[in-house]
Order: C-alpha cells, then structure tokens, then sequence
C-alpha cells in the first residue's frame, strides 16, 4: 500500500517536471503569452518564484518496498546469519549452539542446505516473512498438549531483518510453530 502510495506521488511530479519547462519557455518557439490563473494586478501580485526543473525521484526506502529491494551498495547474499540454540530436544548430535547463514550456505548448523532452502520459501511469501519468527501472541487459545522439553532460541538477520525469538513445545500453538521452523530446528516429532 505505502509502495502505491509514493508511486502515485512520484508519477505526477515526473509529468510535471517534463510539461512545466515546456509550457513556461519563451522566444521564437512561443506563441504569444500565456494565460495565467494567477492575479497581474493588486495586492496579491507578488512576485513567484521561477518553476524550474523537479528533482527526479529517489529511488523507494526499503519500508516501502515491502523490503524487496536493496539499497545502495547491498546485496542480497549473506544477508541471513542466524545462531541456533538447542537444549533437551532429544534427538542425538541437535542440542548445541550452531551457526547459519545463507547466500551462500555456511555455518555450523547440521543440516545448513535444507535451513536455507526452508528460509527461502518462507521468505517467497508476504505470510511467511510476517509470521516465520513471530511468537504466539499474549491469550491465544492453544491445546495443552505437552510436546516435550525441548527449547530453542535463534538470533540473528534474516533477510536482512533482525530476530530474537525463543520456542518450545509447551503447547499446541508452539509446537506447530516449531514444526513450521523444523528444519532450522531439529525435527522431534
């Protein structure tokens, strides 16, 4: 919405640039004065300023293109770099602290391909960038299904956006949202 915003902002005033040094040149080309809405005469004949040429457009904030593109001097790789924290989850060589990062993959982490490519398709939609890292809200009904003990934090950029999140499987609501991180988490089922 914000990027539909600033571009019907920024169209007219391109336009403008173009069609107000046309329409306010003079000389041999002119063909005779131009009529003006505004007064010759009287109190409110001060002097305008002359309308030169608009500035040209800057090119969109990060915020208003949903965060698709990238600025000046950045580039699209290495711009995820999480650290994964794992405890109690029960399945052998998970638990540890393990580093990640994708664009190219690298890191610590034990499956590091199949992280990335999971980050990657959540990242290919509005819905999952919104939600991949966000904690079950405050009052959220959730079935009280225990999932076991295990607990996790991750840290870091993803996609160049910052996240400090924590997940367990204390219930319903977190378990399915840490089933949705597997495999950037380990897989407990």
């Amino acid at each position: 919405m914000l990027r539909r915003l600033a571009l019907t902002a920024v169209v007219p005033l391109a336009v403008l640039a173009t069609a107000v040094p046309a329409a306010t040149a003079s000389g041999a080309a002119s063909s005779g004065p131009v009529p003006s809405v505004a007064p010759t005469a009287g109190p409110f004949a001060a002097a305008r300023p002359a309308l030169g040429p608009l500035p040209m457009p800057l090119p969109l904030p990060g915020f208003l293109d949903d965060g698709e593109g990238t600025g000046a001097g950045e580039t699209d790789e290495a711009r995820t770099r999480l650290t994964v924290s794992v405890e109690n989850s029960g399945v052998p060589g998970a638990d540890g602290t393990f580093e990640l990062e994708c664009g190219p993959t690298g890191g610590t982490h034990p499956e590091g391909q199949a992280a990335c490519d999971r980050l990657a398709e959540a990242g290919a939609t509005r819905a999952g960038r919104q939600e991949l890292f966000r904690e079950t809200p405050e009052g959220t009904m959730c079935t009280m299904i225990h999932g076991g003990d295990a607990t996790a934090r991750i840290v870091g950029t993803w996609e160049g956006r910052a996240v400090d999140t924590s997940a367990s499987r204390r219930d319903g609501c977190e378990i399915a949202r840490w089933n949705s991180l597997v495999p950037v988490l380990p897989d407990v089922r």
